[in-house]
């Protein structure tokens, strides 16, 4: 088929249309029955800053959207994972975090391998490599809140916190 030819059935049928998120979301919350649609964050300026030093001489941590999973069921009896801050030691990582309540592609992949979202393994070969300097004694959990104000109140400012009591340069943010 060349671009002049019109698209035919059968073109159609083997290509994905996409799925806006933006879409997907406001209708979601629509049918939650919140009366306002959600507001996207944006901002005007990147906030980011430049590394004061090379990358190669910087200490770096992980932060995930995974959580530990509580002992605590929910009211309809289903075990959840943590909804608050949390840290978790870059000697000893899990073997296992809490994926379940994100938003992933459950059908064709999985979150079996937790160094495909928590990759310290691969930072400490960064390390021997001369790549970047050291991992941190702690990587980070958020949660997956849709609360713009508490993401920029409270959970930030304590990830924040945790990385500049560890000594940390850069944070990596792994979400799913």
């Amino acid at each position: 088929m060349t671009t002049s030819e019109p698209a035919t059935d059968s073109v159609a049928t083997t290509h994905r249309s996409f799925v806006s998120y933006i879409d997907r979301t406001r209708e979601f919350y629509a049918a939650q029955g919140y009366g306002k649609p959600y507001r996207w964050a944006r901002n005007a300026e990147v906030p980011f800053a430049k590394l004061a030093k090379p990358l190669s001489e910087c200490r770096v941590t992980l932060v995930t959207t995974a959580s530990p999973l509580t002992t605590a069921k929910a009211k309809d009896g289903v075990l959840r994972g943590a909804k608050a801050v949390w840290s978790g030691s870059t000697d000893e990582p899990p073997e296992s975090l809490y994926t379940d309540d994100l938003a992933w592609d459950k059908e064709t992949t999985h979150t079996d391998d937790v160094e495909s979202f928590l990759p310290i393994a691969r930072l400490r070969e960064h390390v021997a490599a001369g790549r970047i300097g050291s991992v941190a004694a702690r990587f980070h959990g958020v949660p997956t809140d849709y609360s713009q104000r508490r993401t920029l109140e409270i959970d930030a400012p304590e990830i924040l916190k945790r990385c500049r009591e560890d000594g940390v340069d850069v944070a990596l943010l792994v979400p799913l």
